[in-house]
């Protein structure tokens, strides 16, 4: 929120205040990385480009044929919403396929793992923030 002055404000919700200034992160501007999982990511909003404080947004990508490495965060709880193509979604052991338009959940401390049988875009959301120090094999 900018206030008369054109300054930033201070905005307060459920007993946190944080400052009110708004961020919004281009895809195209995000540089690719692989992370510990084997996919490549674009962090969409997380610590390393906005002071985000609860959770963490990415695009995720992985070819035709590929697979993340099987992993669990011990902190972070998942979401997982696919964009395009069809994978197979692997949770302790319960497989199914998923598809555009699938919602995924995926409890902390939750072995998965997701295996591409067509080029997968997906959105990922952690909570807390992804972390690498957080990703375990």
């Amino acid at each position: 929120m900018l206030l008369d002055n054109g300054t930033a404000g201070v905005a307060c919700r459920f007993g946190t205040c944080f400052d009110a200034v708004m961020h919004i992160r281009n895809r195209e501007e995000q540089v690719p990385f692989t992370t510990k999982d084997g996919s490549t990511i674009r962090s969409l909003l997380d610590l390393s480009n906005a002071p985000v404080a609860g959770q963490s947004l990415a695009e995720a990508t992985l070819p035709a044929g590929a697979a993340t490495d099987r992993h669990y965060h011990q902190l972070s709880e998942e979401f997982y919403y696919l964009l395009e193509g069809r994978g197979l979604m692997e949770i302790d052991g319960d497989e199914r396929e998923v598809g555009p338009g699938d919602a995924v959940l995926i409890p902390a401390g939750s072995w998965h793992q997701i295996r591409a049988i067509d080029p997968l875009r997906f959105l990922c959301c952690c909570a807390p923030p992804y972390a690498h120090e957080d990703t375990y094999f």
